[in-house]
């Protein structure tokens, strides 16, 4: 067995970045429809973003605290690891800018074009200098910088252009005035956020183009400074990213909803952790700008090209060339579970698994609005993480509030980057007279349940659902979820303890049937480990099938060194972060592990343990991450019936076969993939899916 830490674990950090990485692959892939290709840099631009603020600005105050934080980084100082991630993504923009190269050069293939502001003919000159003044100028803050006393706040959900304006020299002044450096002014424009950064520019035989509102900006240089005398004028986009920790204020005056959205405002003057420039500006803007805003090198300092903000490509136009797009797939029934008849009904008689995006979302929305009609409803509860914009499902709470039933909402206000969203449909509920639960001190709430009361018989039946996923009708489409509905009068009262946990959290209950965090999973998990390493020394058959988003906390991944070490087998589909190295002699030989990165965000977390030949299958809202297990409210449901057993089992085993879009994790990093044995057929695991649902609603037709 090996000992060093060094060699038993992968950062978490650098694990993340390697998922990133497979993200670039798919914007790199000339598989992908070129439209795609776009969207998957704008998801690693994001992507990118959201570790800056939340990752690396942990590790950096861990590393301005002078402590080395080894011990919980794995053995890695959080000094060399602020290093180490810098480099890693200098390398990883270098070859996004290649990727962005390559993919105009295909687009300009298919006749759209991407142009810049010395690039456009007379017609689009036109044009864009009349879009300018009527749309873009009023919507413009610049601020002349050289006298503030005070460097102007610079938002991290914001990119800016950086101008320096070389000053003519007064004709009237003396000689020796003459003689000293040009003045040189400096300005900052933020490029505005409600107009759609890519501009659609008139067509001109037969081809579309296409500009960037930095772009537009830029031409209009003269026109914003028009008031000043200056021999040059150059504009270089910069970005700032900051510290995106909220300090929850302690005042015991304030309710939790005023304290989050408090922390939220100050949340945008976090301090900076990164800062992103374009590499052509000039030396000397570039320090005014890095003096000025106090940037120094335990920051990280990004050479980037000419656009940053590169987030933005995920809304790229479809320009109606839906041929350069993925078809999109129509959501499929479930079989024997309509969208028009009673869904109560069905599920009083058996439970059913919802699958999304591959099988409908509706029918989450159907159980809603059902419960919020049906007069024999009293008691509708659920918790909320992050939601649509414009959500059916709190219209359907509220819906079901006005219809005079007890409805009550957990919703967790500190959902990262969704708190302002979730603090906005708190105030509605509340208009309506739901009843609110903001949560536990020191616990985010992340489970995904929903559980209503129904009065049948002069006696209480419960309803309801347990998910992977958020109730969220838009990622939904995107996001690989599976959903339980059951009416399993045992399972749905443990759900009703979770709600008696959320109301009064110094209670600690037992449940018979789920698997709850903070204070049982770890340990259940663990049991069901040990389940199988017992076996496997007996000489009985022994395995796992995990599949979750991240593996990170290293006690769990001793442990699955442990297993493998007793001989059980082990397979692993891990989507993103893997700090469990697998395959190597004497720790983890019986280990395997894939990352499936697709058109679709693999998502759902299902848990299959042997047991003997008679497998217990989980599905979950945890990943193997310490937060999970040890810090948020969680919920792991067993599942008894036997056909939704099967088919957790089967997509399981499909995701396993995956030889187009399935990378190895190993210890190096390198997101190698699984290739094809020889004469083996393309097998792309997440389009099989589809065809495997599809196949189990024909069938079900088929049946008399």
């Amino acid at each position: 067995m090996i000992n060093d830490k060094k060699n038993k674990f992968i950062d978490r950090e650098k694990s993340w970045l390697t998922f990133n990485a497979r993200v670039l692959q798919e914007a790199a892939d000339p598989t992908v429809p070129l439209l795609d290709r776009l969207r998957f840099l704008g998801i690693f631009s994001n992507n990118l973003d959201e570790f800056f603020r939340v990752r690396f600005a942990a590790i950096r105050r861990l590393s301005l605290s002078g402590q080395t934080g080894e011990k919980i980084l794995g053995g890695i100082s959080a000094q060399q690891l602020v290093k180490e991630i810098t480099d890693i993504v200098i390398k990883q923009q270098t070859e996004s800018l290649r990727i962005l190269s390559d993919i105009e050069k295909q687009l300009e293939k298919e006749n759209i074009i991407i142009v810049n502001e010395t690039q456009l003919c007379q017609e689009h000159q036109n044009y864009i200098h009349d879009f300018f003044i009527q749309s873009v100028s009023p919507e413009l803050v610049t601020v002349i910088l050289n006298d503030l006393a005070e460097f102007p706040l610079l938002k991290d959900t914001s990119g800016y252009l950086a101008v320096k304006l070389v000053m003519r020299k007064d004709e009237n002044a003396n000689m020796f005035s003459r003689v000293l450096s040009k003045e040189v002014r400096y300005a900052i424009v933020e490029i505005p956020k409600n107009i759609n950064r890519v501009v659609v520019l008139p067509s001109l035989e037969n081809k579309q183009y296409i500009m960037l509102l930095d772009d537009v900006i830029r031409y209009n240089l003269s026109s914003i400074f028009n008031i000043f005398d200056y021999e040059s004028i150059s504009a270089h986009m910069i970005k700032i990213t900051r510290d995106a920790q909220l300090d929850i204020d302690s005042d015991l005056n304030k309710s939790m909803l005023q304290k989050i959205a408090s922390s939220v405002k100050e949340r945008r003057v976090g301090e900076p952790v990164r800062f992103v420039y374009d590499t052509a500006i000039d030396k000397d803007t570039l320090n005014f700008f890095l003096n000025r805003m106090g940037i120094d090198k335990s920051d990280s300092i990004i050479p980037g090209g000419r656009y940053h903000n590169r987030r933005d490509y995920m809304d790229f136009p479809n320009l109606g060339r839906f041929d350069l797009l993925y078809q999109k797939k129509t959501p499929l029934p479930v079989p024997g579970l309509s969208l028009e008849g009673s869904i109560l009904n069905k599920i009083a008689k058996k439970d059913y698994l919802v699958y999304a995006p591959f099988q409908s979302f509706a029918y989450l929305i159907k159980f809603l609005r059902e419960a919020a009609l049906d007069p024999k409803v009293t008691t509708i509860k659920i918790t909320l993480y992050r939601l649509a914009k414009n959500s059916q499902i709190i219209s359907s709470l509220i819906n079901a509030a006005r219809n005079g039933k007890r409805v009550v909402v957990q919703i967790e206000l500190q959902a990262r980057f969704d708190e302002e969203s979730n603090i906005s449909y708190s105030e509605t509920m509340q208009q309506e007279g739901i009843e609110l639960i903001f949560g536990i001190k020191g616990l985010k709430v992340h489970s995904k349940i929903c559980v209503i009361e129904r009065l049948e018989n002069h006696k209480i039946k419960r309803y309801g659902f347990i998910s992977t996923g958020n109730f969220n009708e838009s990622s939904a489409k995107v996001y690989t979820d599976v959903t339980l509905f059951t009416s399993h009068q045992q399972i749905l009262k443990d759900v009703t303890k979770i709600f008696e946990f959320f109301d009064i959290n110094y209670r600690l209950h037992r449940y018979k049937h789920l698997i709850v965090s903070p204070h049982y999973t770890r340990s259940r998990i663990y049991k069901l480990i040990d389940r199988e390493i017992l076996n496997a020394t007996l000489g009985k058959p022994a395995y796992m099938d995990l599949k979750m988003n991240s593996l990170s906390d290293f006690e769990m991944v001793e442990k699955l060194y442990e297993a493998s070490n007793a001989g059980v087998k082990i397979r692993l589909q891990i989507r993103g972060i893997c700090s469990l190295i697998p395959g190597v002699k004497g720790m983890s030989e019986n280990i395997e592990a894939i990352s499936i990165v697709d058109n679709l965000l693999e998502h759902a977390r299902v848990f299959i343990f042997g047991n003997e030949g008679n497998p217990e299958v989980y599905i979950s809202s945890a990943d193997f991450m310490t937060r999970n297990l040890d810090g948020r409210v969680e919920v792991t449901c067993p599942i008894y019936q036997e056909d939704i057993k099967k088919i957790l089992i089967d997509t399981f085993e499909i995701g396993w076969k995956g030889n187009v879009k399935a990378r190895f994790h190993s210890d190096k990093l390198d997101n190698k993939y699984r290739k094809r044995k020889v004469d083996e057929p393309v097998f792309r695991a997440q389009y099989e899916m589809y065809d495997y649902f599809k196949r189990l609603f024909e069938d079900k037709l088929l049946i008399p």
